[in-house]
């Protein structure tokens, strides 16, 4: 039983160094989330050329951020493909809107609710899959929850385009960047709770 509760102890820790050293990218993911939302709500009048650019450089940083991160960890934690598989679908949307940047409004919104719906179950996955591990999960199984309800509404709606629907495309790039702010936090104090605790 001690020895079961140790390895847990010891799985959780080598995460937490994770966390702590990789934080930052979860951070910076945020912010670049919060700053695309904040420019979609407040251009409504936004080209579709312009958008099409803005969605792939975001997801282009959003992949990289988080593949650094799960390369970074992956000695020190078994899942760390999850991460990986979540910046390579990052990076996959934002070459293919870099490659076609005329692309219509429909194909672009197809794109970005492909990502959503990609990206939300991975976390959500991923959140299930450490809930032992780490705390603040609830977090990270809300940004995969967001993600997936955005991807479903864009698809119910296929007719509308992207231009279209903006207002939406904002709001959930506000609200997803909130949340990964709020989640790189609480990785950030976890990590650190846990370097001061006594060792097993």
């Amino acid at each position: 039983m001690l020895f079961t509760l140790g390895k847990l102890k010891l799985g959780a820790i080598m995460f937490a160094n994770i966390l702590s050293r990789y934080w930052q990218m979860t951070l910076v993911r945020g912010i670049f989330w919060i700053l695309f939302g904040l420019v979609t709500l407040a251009q409504p009048a936004l080209s579709l050329v312009a958008l099409t650019l803005l969605v792939g450089a975001l997801f282009l940083v959003d992949g990289v951020t988080n593949i650094v991160s799960a390369v970074g960890g992956r000695r020190e934690q078994e899942n760390w493909w999850v991460l990986l598989l979540v910046g390579l679908a990052g990076i996959g949307v934002g070459i293919l809107t870099f490659l076609n940047p005329a692309i219509t409004g429909l194909a672009l919104l197809f794109y970005i609710a492909i990502w959503a719906i990609a990206t939300g179950l991975l976390e959500i996955a991923a959140a299930i899959r450490l809930r032992k591990e780490i705390q603040g999960e609830f977090w990270l199984i809300l940004a995969g929850i967001l993600s997936v309800a955005f991807g479903v509404l864009l698809m119910a709606r296929p007719a509308a385009g992207a231009l279209a629907v903006l207002w939406l495309i904002g709001a959930y790039a506000l609200g997803f960047g909130i949340v990964l702010v709020i989640l790189s936090v609480q990785a950030r104090g976890f990590a650190k709770r846990l370097a001061t605790s006594p060792s097993v």
